[in-house]
């Protein structure tokens, strides 16, 4: 097992492996596209196809064909595995050190307590996913949670479909705005219980390193806006994006939050963000 760790640890040391590795990482659940995964990093192709190589030798990634596509995912129990080795290998001994980090994966840790949980939803422009997220929420379960959301490159102004389909819903757009993640990161900032990307680009994105390690879950969804042809359809994928979300937070909101570990609850959440679309609702 230890030879096995070392060569893991090898592959991952590689900077540019490990910044291939923490991209999808971020992406988990998803199969990101070859495609996807080099214009991200910035990567020839034939230099990501080494760099994935190595990473599926030493057992870290998967790889799945769709059609003429290759695409690639985290092999999570390995992963799960080699931390795990790790932790009891390192901290054998000398609990007083890794207690934080033991903390964080024991069943009996509970990251949602008695009061209101805050919970930020995160894209790249902040006018419609996001937004449809943190209205959704405010409106649903408000007396559960406080919901935020903020952009990696905001606009400055929401997307007009957004912006009806809000108002066709009952929902109240007065109090929306695009906003910058720095608004939500930082001295001042909320603490977030959980953090929630909801399009690929902003999950292919470092993001700042958030405070008292929120949950973290990826529902990435298509982008409506580059949805091309008549109004009509343009208003039916924002209506779907919405339908999309709804039916994703009717999911977690109807879990029972205070029961779950730390490692269920985002095991939950990992399995919300592979639910197919509804947009019944």
């Amino acid at each position: 097992m230890e030879k096995e760790v070392s060569s893991k640890l090898a592959t991952v040391g590689h900077p540019q492996r490990l910044a291939l590795f923490r991209l999808l990482m971020r992406r988990y659940p998803d199969r990101v596209p070859a495609g996807e995964l080099a214009e991200a990093l910035g990567f020839k192709a034939s230099t990501l196809s080494a760099y994935l190589s190595a990473l599926m030798q030493a057992g870290l990634v998967t790889q799945e064909r769709a059609g003429t596509s290759l695409r690639y995912s985290i092999a999570m129990a390995e992963v799960s595995g080699m931390l795990d080795y790790l932790l009891l290998d390192c901290c054998r001994g000398r609990p007083d050190l890794c207690a934080p980090l033991a903390l964080s994966t024991s069943p009996e840790n509970h990251p949602v307590t008695d009061r209101k949980s805050n919970v930020l939803f995160i894209c790249t422009g902040n006018s419609a996913r996001s937004i449809f997220a943190e209205s959704i929420l405010r409106k649903h379960a408000g007396d559960r949670f406080n919901a935020f959301s903020a952009g990696t490159r905001p606009g400055s102004q929401l997307n007009p479909f957004a912006v009806q389909v809000l108002e066709n819903r009952g929902h109240d757009t007065s109090v929306l705005r695009s906003k910058d993640v720095s608004e939500v990161s930082g001295p001042g900032a909320p603490h977030f219980d959980f953090v929630f990307t909801v399009c690929n680009q902003a999950a292919n994105e470092e993001c700042p390193a958030w405070e008292g390690r929120p949950v973290a879950g990826h529902w990435g969804l298509p982008d409506p806006a580059k949805v091309e042809g008549n109004n009509a359809r343009k208003a039916l994928a924002f209506q779907e994006s919405y339908g999309a979300l709804k039916h994703r937070i009717d999911l977690f909101t109807a879990l029972n939050l205070g029961s779950l570990s730390r490692l269920a609850l985002q095991t939950q959440i990992d399995d919300i963000g592979r639910t197919a679309r509804d947009t019944s609702r």
